[in-house]
């Protein structure tokens, strides 16, 4: 092996040593936060009672494809629910279209969610759970409309909608 090789394998070697405590971070708090909700299950019930897409947001912090919920574009009087509890989670008047491709509100129902920060791929966010199960249901910003201001970015598929 040529001195070159060694030091450039070294050198990814070492860098993924050390970075990935950060790159795989959302996992571990998720992990390691399921027990403080009042609704805790194993990854098996789970499963069986969400389907493959929202196991995978719900559980495991993933991200749904932007403009592909139909919930993006639900603007009927109700309730958006937690898919994982049925906790009432947002209400319609609060939705707006953010054009971001992802059902938006501008406030939740008080103490039906829950924020941690999020800093995993290099990027600091504040994440949205149910404070009922711990769900994954996206993230806030602060470039929403009044009269918060605030934009709750939510997976379709971690919501369900119950019309009035």
């Amino acid at each position: 092996m040529k001195k070159r090789d060694f030091l450039q394998a070294s050198a990814a070697l070492v860098s993924t040593a050390l970075l990935s405590p950060y790159i795989f971070q959302r996992s571990k708090i998720m992990a390691a936060s399921n027990t403080k909700f009042e609704i805790t299950k194993s990854d098996q019930e789970w499963q069986s009672i969400l389907t493959p897409e929202q196991y995978r947001v719900l559980r495991k912090h993933g991200t749904e494809r932007a403009f592909t919920s139909p919930l993006d574009k639900e603007y009927g009087e109700g309730t958006y629910v937690c898919a994982g509890c049925g906790q009432p989670l947002f209400t319609a008047d609060t939705k707006f279209n953010s054009g971001t491709g992802w059902p938006s509100f501008f406030n939740p129902i008080e103490g039906a969610i829950g924020t941690t920060v999020d800093r995993s791929f290099f990027m600091t966010r504040v994440e949205v759970h149910c404070n009922r199960c711990g769900g994954h249901l996206g993230h806030v910003f602060d470039d929403g409309p009044a009269p918060t201001g605030k934009r709750y970015c939510m997976n379709g598929v971690s919501l369900k909608f119950e019309p009035a």
